[in-house]
């Protein structure tokens, strides 16, 4: 059902070397790029009537509107299951401790008498956010993207998610009862990278916005590279990716259930299991097998990525090896499943999120731990960090110096503008002397 590879005896080699000799799905964005490309400007050029053209096309649904009317979110609310609410109510909560935990105050360095450096900290004006609608339905992604953005103050805040035609074109009533217990009052029924350009170019119905974060499939994906640069973006969401680093102390049992659970998102997700014991091998893949057959969602999609090329048990030398693999790999999510295992999880470097023992499966982080499981995906986690108020927070720096403490640095700035031949950025600093350059100090 899962296939080995085999990294004991020989030195590891080191950095793109053994990045290749590790499992990986094949997730050809540049490829789906030049395919969401028309849609995208399709969207520029008429807005409205294209998002509706492209939900009857996509979705099987006609609609006449794209904007979810105010009274669907409250019946979506008022219809939730108590538990089910109890629970998003639960995962709110836990996520705005975290979150609100992360915001950031101006902080002023006074770098010389009368010369300060302050940083201050704005939100972005406007986020859309998107909630998939595929082969399943993630409230929780949207209670992941909304609590850091409103954490950081985003004042204008619209979410998308696909238009369903069991729901009369409405996106999943889970999604919209999500949104109402967060205030998130203006959705759409948009999917895909319509969505995308929507919040990119704005159209009637909905303005533009200054970022777009969320996960989804590839063409969500290309979307998000397209407009890179006219918009910020989180990350280019590939296919979700579990990596177990475990040793004999593991319990097999529970290893199993954890690639499983990956493994049903997606015939493409990655389920990774890195270990220095055969023996515990063995016994995880025995466990699969009556585990797998016992869930749902087995021949569509936990099959199909348990025995894809991006899943494996790499056996290794010893736990000091399974760091280099799990680090070479930096997984979306990576569970420490060794003894010591705290002093283990702190010596990784790359890695979205980190899970420390048999206690903090990755289906905690993804519903109520109070982290956040947007993440990046496909190596990116050795360049990039997962979803928080950062995210959605820009850095500006306000420069507030005396004619004194210019005086003290001019003839530095003057001597760096002529090594670079930019004269002018000298005579910048001149002109308020006189075109003197003060001696130093």
């Amino acid at each position: 059902m899962i296939s080995r590879i085999d990294l004991r005896g020989d030195a590891l080699p080191e950095g793109p070397a053994l990045r290749d000799l590790l499992p990986r799905a094949d997730f050809d964005v540049q490829a789906a790029l030049e395919k969401v490309r028309p849609i995208c400007e399709d969207v520029h050029h008429r807005g409205d009537a294209a998002l509706i053209d492209f939900a009857e096309k996509f979705d099987g649904v006609r609609l006449e509107s794209v904007r979810v009317p105010a009274q669907a979110l409250a019946d979506a609310l008022a219809g939730l299951d108590a538990d089910v609410r109890a629970a998003l109510e639960e995962s709110i909560r836990r996520a705005r401790l975290v979150h609100r935990a992360q915001r950031r105050t101006a902080h002023t360095t006074q770098v010389v008498p009368g010369g300060a450096v302050t940083e201050k900290w704005v939100p972005v004006e406007r986020v859309g956010l998107y909630a998939p609608g595929g082969r399943s339905v993630y409230p929780s992604s949207v209670i992941m993207n909304a609590v850091p953005a409103q954490e950081a103050g985003v004042e204008s805040i619209a979410l998308a998610s696909p238009p369903q035609a069991d729901f009369g074109g409405l996106p999943h009533p889970t999604i919209l009862a999500a949104c109402a217990l967060l205030g998130v009052d203006e959705v759409y029924a948009v999917g895909g990278a319509t969505a995308v350009a929507m919040f990119a170019y704005g159209t009637e119905s909905c303005p533009p916005a200054n970022m777009v974060t969320g996960p989804g499939n590839i063409w969500v994906a290309a979307a998000k590279r397209y407009f890179t640069g006219r918009i910020g973006i989180d990350t280019e969401a590939g296919p979700t990716e579990i990596a177990i680093l475990a040793d004999d102390t593991a319990d097999p049992a529970h290893v199993a259930a954890d690639l499983i659970s990956q493994a049903e998102h997606d015939p493409l997700a990655a389920a990774v299991l890195v270990t220095d014991s055969p023996d515990l091998a063995d016994a995880v893949e025995k466990e699969l097998e009556p585990q797998v057959a016992a869930t749902k969602h087995v021949d569509d999609r936990i099959r199909p990525a348990l025995a894809g090329r991006q899943s494996a048990i790499v056996l290794v030398d010893g736990v000091e090896e399974g760091l280099k693999v799990v680090d070479a790999y930096g997984a979306e999510h990576l569970e420490i499943q060794t003894a010591d295992a705290t002093a283990v999880a702190d010596r990784v470097r790359n890695a979205g999120a980190i899970f420390i023992g048999p206690w903090a499966p990755v289906s905690l982080g993804d519903y109520a731990a109070g982290s956040n499981h947007v993440l990046p995906t496909g190596g990116c986690a050795c360049h990039s960090s997962g979803l928080s108020v950062q995210s959605f927070l820009r850095g500006i720096h306000i420069v507030d110096y005396t004619k004194d403490a210019l005086a003290e640095v001019a003839h530095h700035v003057v001597t760096l503008a002529e090594a670079e031949d930019l004269p002018a950025h000298g005579a910048a600093v001149k002109a308020r002397f006189g075109w003197k350059v003060p001696e130093s100090k």
